[in-house]
């Protein structure tokens, strides 16, 4: 788990930088097994929703993770990144409010950005 916390990391960097709105962070290794961690943002417009799907899939790709699958990138309402141990999901505004992913994984612990400095 500490690769997944390196690459989370990783993850919140490349979307802070692109302004990314409302990142949370859920650890969802005890209750799932399709990964470690689930990350979802939110951006304004497609454009900015696509900027930030790139800049993570640029982040993880420079340090060694390829993805196992992207989804939704052409429409740009919700991106899924699956990069294995680490689940990213970027919506549009409206979208994130309409599947409200973090509702749905509530039983997620979340986490937040210095938790996942203080474990480096």
């Amino acid at each position: 788990m500490v690769d997944s916390k390196k690459m989370a990391l990783l993850v919140v960097e490349a979307l802070e930088e692109k302004k990314a709105e409302d990142i949370s962070i859920l650890d969802i290794s005890t209750i799932s097994i399709l990964g470690d961690y689930f990350i979802i943002a939110n951006g304004l417009n497609r454009n900015q929703v696509q900027a930030m799907a790139d800049s993570v899939e640029e982040a993880l790709g420079r340090a060694g993770y390829l993805p196992k699958q992207i989804e939704g990138y052409q429409t740009a309402n919700w991106i899924l990144l699956d990069f294995k141990d680490i689940i990213i999901h970027i919506f549009g505004k409206e979208d994130r409010g309409f599947y409200n992913l973090d509702h749905v994984w509530m039983d997620g612990t979340p986490v937040s950005l210095e938790e996942l400095k203080s474990e480096e």
